[in-house]
């Protein structure tokens, strides 16, 4: 579904990614992990089109994208839910959630029922400001933002991160209903184990740029986790 070719990518003249190879299959949660600063964020942006690459590919579906914009690559079915959330504070929950209608397909004027259903905190709120939730409320609103585009993949990065343990609850009990109930595939970058271990299918292990390990996830190994993962 989606592939990286040889990517290279420089940011402020120091280079992040080095001939990046990684294949994701449709229909599965891959987690990508690793420590700080090998690359992790730099390569969901430059998968969503915020960053741009040096050299290399970017196939989705059998298309290139690497030259399209962030905009185009939405309306293709990339869903993207950045580390830090970037919901838009002075607006309304509806109105965060209806600037994903126009990337619609069927362009649906209204916010999707299945929005609710998967964050029914949200239909109670939707007339506050998104800067008057809690932090766990914005990560979900965040999450539900790029679901109304209807994607065909979901990107998230460091879902949980300063999250409260019952909403982390809840956002992992919603990446396992959207995975397995609904197919869709999802890509996660996650520190906390336990949670990648419960939500994913499958891991890569990144280190200075690069992939250097991909399985199942329940191949992930004590010796990979000391090698790659513990500080």
């Amino acid at each position: 579904m989606i592939t990286f070719n040889n990517i290279n990518q420089l940011y402020g003249g120091t280079q992040i990614l080095w001939d990046l190879n990684l294949h994701i299959k449709p229909g599965e949660c891959t987690c990508i992990m690793g420590r700080n600063g090998v690359g992790k964020t730099t390569l969901l942006k430059s998968l969503m089109g915020l960053l741009p690459i040096n050299s290399g590919e970017i196939l989705f579906e059998g298309q290139s994208i690497e030259n399209m914009d962030a905009e185009q690559r939405a309306y293709m079915g990339i869903g993207y839910v950045p580390q830090g959330r970037d919901i838009f504070p002075l607006l309304t929950v509806e109105e965060n959630l209806r600037i994903g209608l126009p990337c619609r397909k069927d362009k649906a004027k209204k916010v999707p029922e299945r929005i609710f259903e998967l964050f029914p905190v949200l239909k109670d709120m939707l007339h506050r400001r998104g800067g008057d939730l809690s932090g766990g409320q914005q990560q979900q609103l965040a999450i539900a933002r790029a679901l109304v585009i209807e994607p065909k993949v979901l990107i998230l990065d460091e879902p949980n991160e300063g999250i409260q343990p019952n909403i982390v609850k809840q956002i992992g009990d919603v990446i396992l209903k959207l995975n397995e109930e609904d197919g869709l595939t999802v890509i996660l970058i996650e520190q906390k184990l336990g949670f990648a271990r419960r939500v994913g299918k499958e891991f890569r292990l990144m280190e200075k740029g690069r992939i250097v390990a991909s399985d199942k996830m329940e191949n992930l190994t004590e010796e990979l986790i000391k090698q790659h993962l513990s500080v």
